[in-house]
């Protein structure tokens, strides 16, 4: 394994995640109301959508990135009105009275619910795509093994910046009242209420 190409992957993982969106903002809410676990599982779904893309330009699906890429519209349209649904929810959402034990299918619910909406915006594709011949590994079939540690490295380090983001936030989960989550509620399905609508106006 070239640990230089897997150092990359890391590296471009890291840089795709870090802008704060409505997937950091999901994370970033989860881990304040639901505990590290539920924020670290929700990145943990748009790290492996990333690795999804990651893989579909690496190793030269042309024909599936086409494909996503014609239904851009009918993918934002369905993202868009997904955040906005979730922003509904999280601003109507009560604080719990105790912490919640979140596992099983609340897990599950939060890891799908961001790789979904992950996987709606496929203009990822093109970035990696760029990214990925830029390193001259996107073309021809010598490179698979490259790639493939790529997009290992890929999600590492996406994964890596969810993990640092739900246990930094995690620190100060003890230290918000009831009335401070409240308005964490209220902040959060505001600012995805704006991504979403932002992504329908794309589609318009």
């Amino acid at each position: 394994m070239d640990l230089s190409i897997l150092f990359r992957g890391v590296v471009i993982g890291f840089s795709i995640a870090a802008p704060v969106g409505p997937i950091g903002v999901l994370c970033i809410r989860r881990t304040l109301t639901e505990g590290r676990a539920s924020g670290l599982v929700s990145g943990l779904g748009a790290a492996s959508a990333d690795a999804v893309y990651g893989c579909i330009a690496g190793f030269g699906l042309t024909f599936l990135s086409n494909f996503l890429v014609s239904r851009q519209t009918e993918l934002r349209l369905a993202g868009g009105l997904f955040l906005l649904y979730l922003a509904v929810k999280t601003f109507f959402a009560q604080p719990a009275q105790k912490a919640a034990e979140v596992r099983g299918h609340g897990l599950l619910g939060a890891y799908l619910s961001t790789l979904f909406l992950t996987l709606t915006n496929p203009m990822t594709i093109i970035s990696f795509a760029a990214i990925f011949a830029g390193l001259g590994l996107a073309e021809g079939s010598g490179n698979y093994i490259s790639a493939g540690v790529l997009v290992l490295g890929v999600f590492a380090g996406s994964a890596l910046w969810w993990l640092l983001l739900s246990g930094g936030f995690g620190l100060f989960r003890e230290k918000f009242t009831a009335s401070g989550l409240r308005w964490l509620n209220r902040l959060s399905g505001t600012i995805i209420a704006v991504f979403g609508l932002i992504a329908l106006w794309s589609v318009f």
